[in-house]
């Protein structure tokens, strides 16, 4: 069985944050490892509170886990902090497997999980180790200081993210006739990926369920297009059937069948 491990932050709703990556590399038939970085007191409305774990207890956690496992595939996520980045980038220099980089600047909710420190950091030390980057609209907009109002620019934030190092730079793009349409900029030319718009507003923990399907697939040696093509169209499905088991953001409905990818030139 193919093994992936994520590094991020601990969601309480279990809607998004390493719980949703590792419900999400289950469905998927990889076993799933943790490496927590922060703690968040949230539930379907908000983030009450954020604590922070010590650099050198991730990095204990990160040790512990790859003595056992050798992950075929490896995803980040909310990291907290610039030292938590510094001391997980140092250990994710020797990865000779995937990494999948899902740059949490912000919660759902809109509350910041790291500080302008932390973002410099994750360009400067993280971003060139990353096989993916994978930003959502307001992150590659907070990341390259731009507004995104259309697919051109939707192309120029992807492609400028890409000069911070990534080999592969997936963006997360707006709605456009009704459809989700998203970006990736690989090898110097662009990749879309289409699938019918599904409002977004009251759900919770997508961009984390994507990027973890796609760490998923690359564990099980999917091609990164493939990968991309197929987690999408997963994710359209999570969101089209989410559950309705909370009174704010409703996390999605990660018990859907995994269908075929559906990407048009």
């Amino acid at each position: 069985m193919p093994v992936a491990v994520t590094v991020a932050g601990s969601d309480s709703s279990g809607g998004a944050g390493l719980q949703a990556d590792l419900k999400t590399f289950h469905h998927f038939g990889v076993y799933g490892a943790s490496v927590v970085t922060l703690l968040t007191a949230q539930n379907s409305r908000g983030v009450w509170a954020i604590q922070t774990l010590q650099p050198q207890f991730v990095l204990a956690q990160w040790d512990a886990v790859t003595e056992e496992f050798l992950p075929q595939a490896v995803k980040t996520g909310a990291l907290g902090t610039p030292e938590i980045i510094t001391a997980v980038a140092d250990r994710l220099q020797a990865l000779s497997c995937p990494l999948v980089v899902d740059p949490v600047i912000l919660s759902k909710s809109g509350s910041p999980l790291l500080n302008e420190d932390g973002v410099q950091a994750m360009r400067d030390l993280l971003f060139p180790l990353a096989t993916l980057l994978t930003p959502n609209l307001r992150e590659a907009e907070l990341l390259t200081g731009t507004s995104i109002s259309d697919l051109r620019a939707l192309e120029k934030a992807a492609a400028t993210i890409a000069q911070w190092g990534s080999r592969h730079v997936l963006v997360k793009g707006p709605g456009v006739d009704g459809e989700a349409v998203d970006v990736l900029f690989s090898d110097g030319r662009f990749v879309w990926f289409h699938r019918e718009l599904v409002p977004q507003a009251q759900t919770h923990g997508s961009g984390c369920v994507f990027s973890a399907a796609i760490t998923a697939l690359l564990a099980q040696g999917k091609e990164l297009v493939e990968a991309i093509d197929v987690a999408k169209s997963f994710v359209t499905h999570a969101l089209q059937q989410a559950a309705a088991v909370a009174s704010g953001f409703q996390p999605m409905n990660l018990h859907v069948p995994i269908p075929p990818g559906e990407r048009r030139a």
